[in-house]
């Protein structure tokens, strides 16, 4: 191909690119000038959101007319999402399972529900831990009634079993670290188990969390949420079993575990009721009435908002083992063992 042909061949595609430009049937990513690509992508932008806030006004038109006329509005349409495109799972809990119901009543957690035990946790550390992992015990201690610290020293984690066991404590929280981050929570259920191993990510303490407020020490309520496969049934009572079952309402504390595609996030909020005054348009008043002017300051109105306040800490968790009876790394039976080859897709999940 000679070089006459192809300078022909450029300007036959320039001027197709001119008349599609002219005709408005271009692509921004097409044009090379970066200025008049940016140009044209905000105008493309601008038309699609007009188009979209046109589209909902037309729908929430529709809703109102139907309503007026007695009409039930037209059904929403859903949006897709990988949890509700999730793979079918059996082991999905309905409310009316007469079976789970049998099986949560003779579990090893059932006590705690029934209030003949309260929870005592035993929190500790790896054998060698650094300062950041000491700091989230020291926020984990704020947030978990009745729990105690201990050094870990040298001591194997059968020897704390069978103290904590001596001591009558029904829980242990071992945080693991690696390269002076925690990465890792073991919680061992007492004295029977069982044992869940979870990798620990995203650790926010609650000094870094902006404007985060102070734990008080009532016992908070918890919330445990999207819990719905057997074993995430069991898991949501494994945390349940480290929290006293009788909140303190007054001190508006609310802990929650929220899972989501089996990753488990940790928060902890105070709610907080505040009055604020509502501010009132100014209207333009006589110059001979100024006793009117003075009634409307003295009495500015008020309403009661509720907000939620961080107290922190908030981390992630996702769960990699479940093990029948206390921790035992050689011997131990698995209920559930995270594997690679489990995720053959994005939207099985297990929890």
């Amino acid at each position: 191909m000679g070089k006459r042909q192809r300078e022909e061949e450029a300007e036959l595609e320039r001027e197709e690119r001119e008349a599609d430009a002219h005709a408005g049937k271009f692509l921004p990513s097409q044009i090379r000038n970066k200025c008049k690509r940016s140009e044209a992508y905000a105008k493309v932008k601008l038309e699609k959101k007009k188009a979209k806030k046109q589209k909902f006004k037309q729908r929430d038109a529709a809703d109102k007319e139907a309503l007026e006329l007695g009409e039930l509005p037209p059904p929403r349409k859903i949006p897709r999402t990988i949890e509700n495109t999730r793979e079918a799972d059996e082991t999905v809990a309905e409310p009316d399972d007469e079976e789970l119901q049998a099986e949560v009543g003779a579990d090893e957690f059932s006590n705690y529900f029934k209030h003949d035990i309260t929870p005592k946790v035993l929190l500790t550390t790896s054998q060698q831990n650094s300062v950041p992992t000491r700091k989230f015990c020291q926020d984990l201690l704020a947030v978990i009634p009745n729990c105690f610290y201990y050094k870990r020293g040298t001591y194997n984690l059968k020897q704390i079993v069978k103290y904590a066991i001596n001591r009558e404590f029904t829980s242990i929280v071992v945080i693991n670290e690696n390269r002076k981050e925690p990465n890792g929570m073991l919680v061992v259920n007492l004295p029977e188990g069982p044992t869940a191993h979870f990798k620990l990510s995203s650790v926010v303490l609650g000094k870094d969390i902006k404007g985060h407020g102070r734990a008080t020490r009532h016992q908070p309520e918890l919330i445990l949420n999207n819990f719905t496969t057997r074993l995430g049934h069991r898991v949501g009572r494994m945390f349940a079993s480290l929290f006293p079952q009788d909140p303190n309402f007054r001190g508006r504390r609310a802990v929650t575990f929220h899972n989501q595609r089996d990753f488990i996030f940790f928060r902890h909020h105070r709610y907080i009721f505040e009055s604020r005054e509502i501010k009132e348009k100014k209207e333009k008043l006589h110059k001979a009435d100024p006793k009117k002017a003075k009634e409307k300051k003295k009495q500015p109105k008020e309403e009661v908002i509720t907000r939620l306040q961080e107290c922190g800490p908030r981390f992630t968790l996702k769960m990699m083992s479940l093990q029948h009876g206390t921790f035992d790394s050689k011997y131990g039976e698995y209920e559930w063992l995270h594997k690679p080859d489990m995720d053959t897709s994005r939207r099985r999940f297990f929890l």
